[in-house]
């Protein structure tokens, strides 16, 4: 009897989202295919473009997703482990017998235009395996062996996709540290990550000793106020502003003045403060060193590790106005115009002319948003984006209801799956985040991205439908 009722108890509107997304994904996928060749008669001259292929994945996918909702619940935590490892085992042998596309060997080739991409479907798998680690054992996040164990799990199949390389699907990996953090992992361990990765990239698009004043001036505020005296922290910025409006006036090298002041602001706070707080003049001491070396190091980075198709990515990103509009900065531009075209309303289904002049490389797969923007306007763009935070919260919802930490874990793994990938793939059509190749779930073309999340979806409603 409880089975019977695990399969009848779908929670209805969770699929619904997804059919939703799903629809409009194959919709917009059919709007650009008919600006870009049109569509002949005949069944067999439809299914051959990529609009038909891609309906013949959705059907797939809905038969995947019955067979899948249709499992035992207890499958998928008891071999949740097997999962996984096929997973991790998928990914080496892409490595050696995949089909190298765009220069990234992460396909695996059946003939016929059928790929898989196994970077997929390991997401799914360590979702699974993270939640049946975390859940069979006692594990204390604040402790050294569970938070190594369990980043591991996640930081394998990260490094796998690497060598691929496929810088975009690796990164997506980092989301399972939301499983981690729900779990109790320290908070200030992202603020630290935060920390040092808003340097780095501060340091690709700044003057490295830019950075280090700005680091010592707020360790020297820090420690003044510290102090609860005003006079020391406006003494020293005072200081500051005398030396470089001095050697500004002189034509004296403005590093030498910075690097002395900030020599000098360091040598008055060791001796105003290292008596009273000895420990927290270290740690900002430690912080403004490491800090200072990233910022170097973000500099030397660009200037002679990067290629030079990798600066370009890069000055698409931070210095747009550096890029070449013509080359790396193209998809970027024509995308941000198709988007802006849109206005309130949009110009109408297959009435796109940015869509339909084919003027946006990748527009079917990285770039789908795009077409939703020009041809649905703003008005779309809510309702698409409204539909991913419905999704979204309705998973936290589902998670936060079980009765099992297997099951509520694995739910904010998927959750967090989905909105790294929603975050990153809407911010780059936008230009505020690097282009780095990563489809939006249910919308853009791809068998392997739309059964993933599909498998991902189907599970996790299978789970909550066995909750009782």
């Amino acid at each position: 009897m409880r089975s019977r009722k695990s399969n009848t108890n779908l929670d209805f509107l969770t699929f619904s989202i997804y059919l939703a997304l799903v629809a409009i994904g194959w919709s917009m996928i059919y709007t650009v295919g008919f600006g870009q060749e049109g569509y002949e008669e005949g069944f067999f001259n439809f299914i051959d473009t990529p609009v038909g292929k891609q309906l013949i994945w959705i059907v797939i996918a809905i038969g995947v997703f019955i067979v899948t909702f249709a499992i035992d619940a207890k499958f998928w935590r008891t071999f949740s482990s097997i999962l996984y490892i096929i997973c991790m085992l998928s990914l080496v042998a892409v490595l050696i017998f995949g089909k190298t596309i765009k220069g990234a060997t992460s396909w695996f080739d059946f003939g016929s235009g059928i790929t898989l991409q196994p970077a997929e479907f390991a997401k799914f798998g360590t979702c699974l395996a993270l939640a049946g680690f975390l859940s069979s054992y006692s594990n204390n996040l604040r402790s050294f062996k569970s938070t190594f164990y369990s980043i591991s799990f996640f930081a394998a199949p990260m490094v796998l996709i690497l060598l691929q390389p496929d810088a975009g699907s690796a990164i997506v990996f980092l989301s399972f540290f939301i499983v981690l953090y729900r779990e109790g992992f320290p908070g200030w361990v992202f603020g630290i990550g935060f920390s040092v990765a808003l340097i780095f990239v501060l340091g690709l698009i700044n003057p490295p000793i830019h950075i280090t004043l700005a680091l010592a001036m707020i360790g020297f505020f820090i420690l003044a106020w510290n102090q609860n005296s005003k006079r020391y922290w406006i003494g020293g910025l005072a200081l500051l502003i005398s030396t470089i409006g001095i050697a500004t006036i002189n034509g004296y090298q403005i590093h030498a003045v910075v690097g002395a002041s900030i020599l000098l602001i360091g040598l008055c706070s060791w001796f105003f403060f290292v008596q009273k707080n000895q420990q927290l003049y270290i740690s900002i001491l430690f912080s403004f060193i490491i800090g200072a070396g990233l910022s170097f190091a973000a500099n030397f980075t660009f200037d002679n590790v990067l290629q030079s198709h990798q600066q370009e990515r890069i000055k698409v990103w931070l210095k747009p106005s550096e890029a070449d509009l013509h080359g790396a900065a193209y998809n970027l531009n024509n995308s941000k115009m198709a988007i802006g075209a849109g206005g309130l309303l949009g110009k109408g289904y297959l009435e796109g002319t940015i869509t339909q002049g084919n003027f946006v490389p990748e527009q079917i797969t990285d770039f789908i948003f795009c077409a939703i923007g020009e041809e649905q306007g703003f008005v779309g763009v809510v309702i698409v984006i409204g539909l991913f935070l419905a999704l979204l919260g309705r998973i936290v919802f589902i998670a936060e209801r079980q009765k099992t930490d297997f099951n509520r874990l694995y739910a904010y793994g998927v959750a967090g799956v989905l909105f790294i990938h929603i975050l990153i793939n809407i911010s780059m059509t936008m230009g505020l985040l690097p282009i780095i190749g990563i489809p939006l779930p249910f919308l853009s073309k791809g068998g392997s991205s739309l059964i993933g999340f599909t498998i991902m979806i189907s599970v996790l409603l299978k789970l909550d439908a066995s909750r009782e």
